[in-house]
């Protein structure tokens, strides 16, 4: 049996290729894959070919936020041939201090599908055909479209970020950024009730689709910083901060604007920033890191089968295989997408 791929050799060099799929082993399913969405760092593998320290330095499948129909399930497995699963690219070892210790975000061995940090890269979900351990797929609800289903990483992501805040209910909460992981945000702080939800972007079509992801109020500060210095007054208005743009004034503006021992949510990643030491001192502030998602993967797969998070508003791109390379392209270009996912027909 033959697969079709979309394989990156280099910066800007993504071939759509065939190649061999194996039947699924015990434990293993094989899915026919029916959407997958572009991430920030799949963009920067191919826009830079890689971020930071992190290097495309062979060829690799990008992909790691998909969903797909099982096809064929291996010995033991009990999912059931034509269901739709969420797949989860995370797979920690299970056995080193981090993992023993309950905390296998941060693994020693982490296997992440779609990742270039380890030699020999993992390979991701931009195919057709998939063969995946089976404790890797959670099936989604019948209503829920494979496009949805395929936002379960991103919004696993965000509601890891969340669990990283002292609380969120009540509080008023900022949101820097609103690419697909900001609005996404955005959902996450309004669920858990958030008494205000203010967003900041540079784009008006992202800041739109914000405003439908349950905003309380947006703001362009290419066009309208005076609306944000507002909340900067009096040692600032809120009280938790996630900021997902890892632009260097985003994060000034977010440390000016929060209250005296608020606490700052750093989902956006880039290399190396400046940022204001004096006023994180004379704040008191806390600052928390947040990476990838562990049990909220499954939350986040439930919290879409039963319509409690919307994710259909940050879908903006669907394009076939066949068009990897026009759907990156796309996917870069922030006055036009937000989500950008790619089908297998």
């Amino acid at each position: 049996m033959q697969t079709r791929l979309a394989r990156l050799y280099a910066k800007g060099d993504l071939r759509i290729e065939t190649a061999p799929v194996a039947a699924p082993g015990p434990g293993e399913v094989l899915l026919k894959m029916a959407a997958a969405g572009i991430c920030g760092s799949d963009l920067h593998y191919y826009q830079d070919g890689g971020f930071g320290p992190v290097r495309v330095r062979e060829p690799m499948i990008p992909g790691h936020e998909a969903s797909g129909t099982v096809e064929l399930a291996g010995e033991g497995v009990d999912l059931k041939v034509g269901t739709l699963v969420a797949v989860n690219p995370s797979q920690p070892c299970g056995t080193c201090e981090y993992c023993g210790s309950g905390l296998p975000i941060h693994c020693l061995e982490m296997r992440f599908m779609g990742s270039a940090m380890r030699l020999p890269h993992e390979q991701g979900m931009f195919r057709e055909w998939l063969v995946v351990p089976a404790r890797q797929c959670f099936e989604v609800a019948a209503s829920t479209t494979p496009a949805e289903a395929a936002c379960s990483e991103p919004l696993s992501v965000c509601l890891h970020a969340a669990s990283r805040a002292p609380g969120i209910a009540g509080k008023k909460v900022l949101v820097t950024g609103a690419g697909p992981i900001g609005a996404l945000m955005v959902a996450v702080a309004s669920y858990y009730q958030a008494s205000e939800v203010v967003v900041t972007d540079l784009a008006d079509a992202a800041l739109a689709r914000a405003n439908a992801m349950g905003a309380s109020r947006t703001i362009n500060v290419t066009r309208d910083a005076a609306a944000l210095a507002e909340f900067q007054t009096g040692k600032g208005h809120f009280d938790l901060v996630f900021e997902c743009s890892a632009a260097a004034p985003a994060i000034h503006s977010a440390i000016a604007a929060v209250r005296p021992r608020g606490t700052i949510v750093q989902v956006g990643v880039s290399g190396d920033v400046p940022v204001p030491l004096n006023a994180i001192v004379g704040k008191e502030l806390h600052i928390h890191g947040t990476q990838r998602f562990h049990e909220e993967f499954g939350v986040a797969v439930d919290l879409i089968s039963r319509g409690s998070i919307d994710v259909r508003p940050i879908i903006s791109h669907s394009l076939p295989l066949e068009e990897a390379s026009s759907a990156f392209d796309i996917a870069g270009d922030r006055s036009l997408a937000c989500k950008v996912q790619l089908t297998f027909p």
